[in-house]
């Protein structure tokens, strides 16, 4: 739900203020912002990010690396634009995504602290009651 909120924004926003193009490639970028946060949450189901480090997966960080240079290159490489329908993004639209793999994991992360204080991470997931 944050992913897609987000992402429905930056693509608003950006039609308000460009093209179509523009919107659904800051659609894309969007959502290739969201799956970084996604994939620093996804890295364990109970303990915080800060408890198991960021650094600590280096597989992790190459394919965030390599994800953020392909989109880059659909985005920016001129050739490559007509092919993908996209179109570059001004350093408004890029300080307008950098917050948004922040946004989702913090999300998730204050999930989990919900779970874990009440005593219920993961029972609705299991499709339990929330009492486990």
């Amino acid at each position: 739900m944050v992913s897609a909120a987000l992402v429905t924004a930056g693509f608003f926003w950006t039609l308000s203020r460009a093209g179509y193009r523009e919107a659904t490639t800051m659609t894309f970028a969007g959502i290739v912002a969201c799956q970084i946060g996604t994939a620093f949450a996804a890295r364990t189901d109970h303990a915080s990010l800060r408890s198991i480090g960021v650094f600590s997966n280096r597989l992790l960080l190459a394919g965030i690396v390599f994800e953020l240079v392909f989109a880059a290159l659909l985005i920016y490489l001129p050739p490559l634009q007509p092919i993908f329908g996209t179109a570059a993004l001004g350093p408004a639209e890029i300080a307008f995504l950098l917050p948004f793999p922040v946004v989702v994991w913090a999300a998730d992360e204050a999930y989990r602290w919900w779970s874990r204080r009440a005593g219920t991470f993961g029972s609705a997931r299991r499709g339990g009651s929330a009492k486990g």
